[in-house]
């Protein structure tokens, strides 16, 4: 290990927990200091407008990725699933660590009730596609509204009266001591997580053996080969957040298994497939179902959103 290490992080309480718990891991295998870069994205800075009327989550990564190109940092920490299918030339996802609850929470206001609850009519707050159209193809009823801002912005905007409901990624609340909040945890069989939901990626160049190294010693194998399907999932459907899709491997052994949806914007059409491959062809299990869904008319859905 190096002795010192520099990994950048956004600023916001979820991804400072994230980047302190690289950190420690860090420390726990042998390196000697870890320095924590908080930075700002411009992700963050514009909260006005729906992320892809803007540049999509990728905004959330680009300056943490500048600052990696530039070696003012060694290591860049994300959510996997904010990072894009196929990253800028020069860099790699070198580690996935230990993946965290990969499933959907509904909050409702004032603390009961789950998605079938909720009167009719009712706002929900997301800013994802993939969650505005599963939730519309359930409840068509429901208005779906863009809610963006860190967690503790979420929930406030929640209990101020703006939103019946919010659905956040179970993960976050859970590491932020939030979890008894969630009021359903949404079945992933059904509402398909994201890619890399509930995962900690860790991000390098390429050519930095020494930081390689340092992310292998945090890597955890059944995490990283279920990212490396899910991803490949993304891959095959054009790789950007614009359009709704998620993708979810639970790993058994040397065995996973991989659910996969792609939908429209207004939750009328949602395409599924499934399929099921090794920990060792992990990424060509996953390009697989991407390949079926795009054929099953996941290409004019694509082309929809072009």
């Amino acid at each position: 290990m190096p002795p010192r290490l520099a990994i950048g992080t956004r600023r916001s309480p979820l991804a400072m927990w994230q980047a302190r718990l690289v950190r420690d891991l860090l420390l726990e295998a042998g390196a000697e200091a870890v320095e924590i870069v908080p930075l700002a994205t411009s992700g963050d800075r514009n909260l006005s407008a729906p992320l892809a009327d803007f540049g999509g989550k990728g905004l959330f990564l680009k300056e943490l990725e500048s600052a990696l190109l530039e070696r003012r940092i060694d290591l860049a920490v994300h959510s996997v699933k904010d990072m894009p299918a196929d990253l800028p030339r020069g860099l790699l996802l070198a580690a996935v660590c230990r993946r965290g609850d990969a499933r959907d929470a509904l909050v409702a206001r004032g603390g009961g009730g789950g998605l079938e609850d909720l009167r009719d009519g009712a706002v929900v707050g997301t800013c994802s596609p993939r969650r505005k159209c599963l939730l519309l193809h359930q409840r068509p009823d429901l208005q779906v509204r863009d809610l963006r801002g860190n967690l503790a912005a979420r929930l406030a905007r929640l209990d101020g009266g703006e939103f019946d409901a919010v659905v956040l990624a179970a993960a976050g609340l859970q590491r932020l001591g939030l979890g008894a909040r969630a009021t359903q945890h949404l079945p992933p069989a059904e509402f398909v997580p994201a890619a890399g939901q509930g995962a900690i990626g860790v991000e390098c160049r390429a050519d930095d053996e020494t930081a390689r190294a340092a992310a292998a010693a945090v890597n955890d194998a059944t995490a990283a080969a279920a990212a490396a399907a899910e991803r490949a999932v993304v891959r095959q459907l054009g790789g950007g957040c614009h359009l709704p899709v998620g993708a979810y491997a639970e790993v058994d052994g040397v065995h996973l298994n991989v659910n996969a949806m792609v939908g429209s914007g207004d939750g009328k059409t949602v395409i599924r497939d499934a399929g099921a491959g090794t920990v060792a062809d992990a990424a060509a299990a996953g390009a697989e179902i991407g390949k079926r869904l795009m054929g099953n008319g996941g290409a004019q859905l694509v082309e929809r959103w072009r």
